[in-house]
């Protein structure tokens, strides 16, 4: 029995989940300034994996500018450091094409997407458009139809241009409203200076359930059970997306590090102050991670570009 007990207990110990705990001196880059998505998106982890002795300690710093491209570009200059990481996402996605970075995403090591956001088309309560089908039939027949949403290249133009080719509109045609702020968009279409804008459920969630503005869309596969408003999908037109985060470290780490870090996200993951956390922050739940989220990297770095040529912004 004893021997057995040994056995067991050296098998814990090589297993990769155990190894994360051995984790020390983590560093989690946020690409953008305090505050952030992606600066909320680190500290939340940076919390959780020291709360559950999964590393110790956990420093978050933060490299604003260019859509996170300058702090693309400093974890490239971390080659092989192993105790780094630097939140990103979407966003990071199309930044990387919209400002011609010299680095992307194949020069990183993909450690896991983390969480979403799915996206809703709005328009004023008072809008003639009930639907997408409505506000589609006049899009169609008037691409001036002012659609306003989140910077030039970013995700929300990004799904305005997807809803564009589905419903027969050139999306180089289309007049897209680009803000810099989720204020600026809801005050915009509040005062009916756009026909509709974009953007996370999060940014209309309250004008919504106060019956000012309608949510004629979502960008979700399936309906979501907090958002009162049909899929984009369901009503006929096949577009889906979702303003992801995920996690990646610097290239040419070695592949004891990578599984190590991998191991720590997925039982960060797995515990319950992680899901407590998706709950209070009302994020998505979109994990995956290892040889899956490589694949979808690719995937969606390829996606972001075709979308993001049709629309003009990049050649």
């Amino acid at each position: 029995m004893k021997k057995a007990a040994l056995f067991l207990a050296a098998l814990t110990a090589l297993s990769p989940l155990a190894s994360a705990q051995t984790l020390s001196g983590l560093r989690i880059m946020a690409p953008a300034s305090p505050g952030g998505g992606w600066d909320q998106t680190s500290r939340a982890i940076q919390t959780v994996l020291q709360n559950q002795n999964i590393a110790k300690p956990v420093q978050v710093f933060n490299v604003p500018g260019a859509g996170g491209t300058i702090g693309l570009a400093q974890l490239y200059n971390a080659k092989g450091d192993g105790n780094q990481l630097m939140t990103m996402g979407l966003v990071m996605v199309g930044a990387i094409l919209t400002n011609s970075s010299k680095v992307d995403l194949s020069r990183v090591t993909p450690i896991a997407r983390l969480t979403g956001e799915y996206e809703v088309m709005v328009v004023p309560a008072s809008s003639p458009y009930k639907n997408m089908k409505d506000f589609a039939a006049a899009w169609k027949a008037n691409n001036g139809l002012a659609v306003a949403g989140g910077s030039a290249g970013g995700t929300d133009h990004m799904l305005v241009g997807l809803l564009a080719k589905s419903a027969g509109v050139d999306p180089k045609k289309m007049n897209y409203v680009p803000f810099s702020g989720g204020g600026e968009t809801l005050a915009a279409v509040l005062g009916n200076q756009v026909a509709a804008a974009v953007a996370g459920y999060g940014e209309f969630e309250a004008q919504i359930k106060a019956g000012k503005l309608r949510a004629i869309g979502v960008s979700s596969a399936k309906r979501q059970a907090n958002i009162d408003a049909p899929t984009f999908k369901e009503q006929g037109y096949n577009v889906e997306l979702a303003n992801w985060r995920g996690i990646v470290a610097p290239p040419s780490i070695s592949a004891a590090d990578k599984a190590k870090l991998v191991a720590a996200l997925d039982k960060m993951h797995e515990s319950k102050e992680w899901q407590d956390t998706l709950k209070t922050r009302g994020w998505t739940d979109l994990y995956l991670s290892g040889s899956k989220y490589d694949i979808f990297l690719k995937t969606e770095a390829n996606r972001a570009k075709g979308i993001l040529k049709e629309i003009g912004l990049v050649k």
